[in-house]
């Protein structure tokens, strides 16, 4: 009988206590309220942390544009084969950045949303 009590009492302090939360967001999935990806929320940081240092107002070490504005990504999306060149396999001919670390694949599907979303800045 003393076992059987203390067995109870033990489960219910068990569910007391791993049955509770602080606040509410501990209950609700807030994964889908990040904010869009845009270019002035995500994608510039981006590039600012990635590509200015040879993508500067002047390009230096070969590199051919500058990705310093708004216009200058979009137009390197669209038209230069940004997200190609960011997406090819380490080491890959071409891969940006150019003699470094291919990008995390999160921060690529980053840019690749931001293109399939209509490149808002």
């Amino acid at each position: 009988m003393k076992k059987s009590y203390l067995f109870t009492l033990s489960l219910g302090l068990l569910v007391l206590t791993g049955c509770t939360n602080d606040t509410d967001s501990d209950l609700i999935d807030n994964s889908s309220t990040t904010e869009p990806v845009t270019y002035t929320n995500t994608v510039k940081s981006i590039i600012t942390n990635n590509c200015i240092s040879c993508h500067g107002t002047v390009p230096s070490n070969g590199a051919p544009m500058s990705l310093t504005t708004y216009a200058d990504v979009k137009n390197a999306v669209l038209n230069r084969g940004l997200i190609d060149r960011i997406s090819r396999s380490q080491g890959a001919d071409g891969m940006m950045p150019l003699g470094g670390t291919r990008l995390p694949q999160s921060t690529i599907n980053k840019i690749i949303e931001w293109n399939t979303n209509g490149l808002v800045e």
